[in-house]
């Protein structure tokens, strides 16, 4: 057709083009634009429900780097990317959604899927609008890519009326050429001044320790922290959220610590350190609950100094030295300004720093083991960690899904590279999105290996995205740890409460059955000496599979809601000497 007779819907499909776009994730709705976008070689993701397409172009956006774009229908489809696009939007990830309204002629009529998806959207996106005539449509796709991937990232929804798709497009008398499918689109810093206040508090101070969020691993910004942690002899900690923002082989590397500071985590070891700094650098982190373990791991005598791209969250819970910028772009401009100053002192205590650091990781490695040691006939996520550590390589993706299996993969595998991705959906920690968000980091990067770790109980709410692996032809590695549970729901409401309740307990399910009646390879694992066969299996072969684990239903990751009810409580001698 030529561009005289384009309709909305392939002028749509031209810009997300424009933008770089390869993949929308939709199920056919809105059909003038997913036919659009497959005219011109967008390839359609077709998920099997909404919410677990939402969660696929957030896994996508995280791996790749670049704006994803989810379709939906109006009425119910809309309501089922509510969850996703709150995840995004609290986790700082750039989706743009196209959402089809009803034909303008029955506004307000009752018609039928008719709903207020402004209102719907408003709470859960950084930018809601509706296209209403055809000759703004480059304007709109331009400003909702704008909205998702400028300042702090996140969800973008533009509202599209079906019979608006159809019209002929009216050319604009100022043509779009520019290309923002990259994220983030802008790069700012802070100014000088701010800057040089920064890395003097830093040179000077006595014991100073990072903590990097999930604004960590923004393009740039995980590179940029390494050479800071090197130039300036910093020990680095993360966030759940920004784990794999730094090497945690690196000998000032202290691992995870968040709320994980139980018997048998590094946290535990790790956060004297913590307590005893005097000057605190926080990257790119919301200081959330999850974060700095219910605002206890922040001690009340450092000073901080706050790296983040939106301002409102410098202050929010912790008065900072502000640096509002990109974390890249301010961290390479800090480490410049650090390389100028005298850090003889830190250079000559790096060595006895990196030798406590290590025996920290010691300490967690024997704790382990003697929790390992206390369960020698129980299959438990410890173990199957530690053989997935053994397998693990610097490009592989570990994605997990919300409650026990995020937890347990931020506090028992190691990054073995500066930047490998750990993706956990920990916005709003919903459970179900390990599997989808897998997908989506999976099409990221076709080449690299994925893993999603999912628990029985969150893999039951996207059973059915197996058969989108399948007939999509999408290699990710699924281990499911099956102890018949909803673990942490079970613990926590023992904890407060002194019993839990009868939802906790599952019926017996044959996941591996499942699996293979979608035609995916699968096997089911009950011993511990099978689980290392089993990973190399699936890892070498090219094609979907599943790795059904049945462990122990009473183990349950470090988190210090546990330290002295459900687990014994037992001083770290690490942190007794710290403190």
């Amino acid at each position: 057709m030529s561009a005289s007779r384009e309709t909305v819907a392939e002028r749509i499909a031209l810009a997300l083009k424009r933008h770089g776009v390869e993949l929308i994730f939709a199920q056919s709705l809105p059909s003038a634009v997913v036919l659009a976008c497959e005219a011109i070689g967008i390839r359609q993701i077709a998920y099997r429900q909404e919410n677990m397409g939402g969660a696929m172009a957030d896994g996508y956006a995280r791996r790749s780097g670049r704006i994803s774009v989810v379709a939906a229908q109006n009425g119910p489809a809309a309501t089922l990317l509510v969850a996703p696009l709150a995840e995004a939007l609290k986790a700082s990830v750039p989706i743009v959604a196209l959402v089809q309204e009803v034909e303008r002629p029955n506004f307000d009529r009752n018609a039928f899927q008719e709903l207020d998806h402004i209102a719907l959207f408003q709470p859960c996106a950084k930018w809601v609008r509706r296209l209403i005539t055809a000759d703004r449509v480059d304007d709109y796709v331009d400003a909702a890519f704008t909205a998702a991937g400028s300042g702090r990232p996140g969800p973008a929804v533009l509202l599209l009326p079906a019979d608006l798709l159809r019209e002929v497009a009216v050319e604009s008398g100022h043509p779009r050429t520019a290309t923002l499918g990259a994220w983030p689109i802008d790069r700012s810093r802070p100014s000088d001044e701010a800057i040089s206040a920064a890395a003097l508090l830093l040179a000077q101070a006595r014991q100073p320790v990072v903590m990097a969020g999930g604004g960590a691993l923004t393009t740039g910004a995980p590179q940029a922290l390494a050479r800071l942690q090197e130039v300036a002899h910093l020990p680095v900690m993360t966030t759940p959220m920004g784990k794999g923002a730094v090497n945690e082989t690196h000998p000032l590397s202290l691992g995870v610590l968040g709320p994980l500071t139980g018997p048998g985590s590094i946290g535990r070891h790790s956060r004297g350190l913590l307590q005893q700094a005097d000057v605190i650098l926080l990257i790119g982190t919301r200081t959330n609950q999850n974060g700095t373990d219910s605002w206890r791991s922040i001690p009340k005598s450092a000073r901080l100094i706050h790296v983040d791209v939106d301002p409102a969250e410098i202050g929010r819970n912790y008065e900072a030295l502000r640096l509002v910028g990109d974390a890249a772009e301010t961290l390479t401009a800090l480490t410049d300004t650090l390389s100028l100053c005298d850090l003889s002192r830190r250079l000559a205590g790096r060595n006895q720093l990196e030798r406590k650091i290590a025996g920290m990781q010691a300490a967690f490695e024997s704790e382990r083991g003697r929790i390992l040691a206390r369960h020698p006939s129980s299959l438990r996520p410890e173990r199957v960690m530690m053989d997935l550590q053994h397998c693990l390589t610097p490009t592989m993706t570990v994605v997990a899904d919300a409650s026990y299996s995020s937890m347990w993969v931020a506090g028992q595998l190691r990054a073995l590279a500066v930047g490998q991705r750990f993706l956990t959906p920990r916005g709003l920690a919903g459970l179900g999105w390990g599997l989808p968000m897998a997908i989506g980091a999976k099409l990221a990067n076709p080449d690299a290996p994925v893993v999603a770790l999912v628990g029985d109980g969150g893999f039951a709410h996207s059973w059915a995205e197996l058969e989108t692996m399948m007939r999509l032809g999408i290699a990710v590695k699924v281990i499911v740890l099956k102890n018949g549970v909803l673990g942490y729901q079970k613990d926590a409401e023992t904890v407060k409460f002194g019993r839990y309740t009868s939802a906790c307990h599952f019926a017996p399910v044959d996941h591996s059955g499942l699996a293979r009646a979608c035609g995916c390879s699968a096997v089911r694992v009950e011993n511990q000496e099978e689980v290392l066969p089993a990973l190399q299996t699936a890892l070498a072969a090219d094609e979907p599979c599943l790795i059904e684990i049945i462990t122990d239903p009473d183990a349950h990751p470090p988190l210090s809601l546990y330290d002295g009810t459900l687990d014994a409580a037992e001083p770290s001698p690490a942190f007794a000497e710290a403190v």
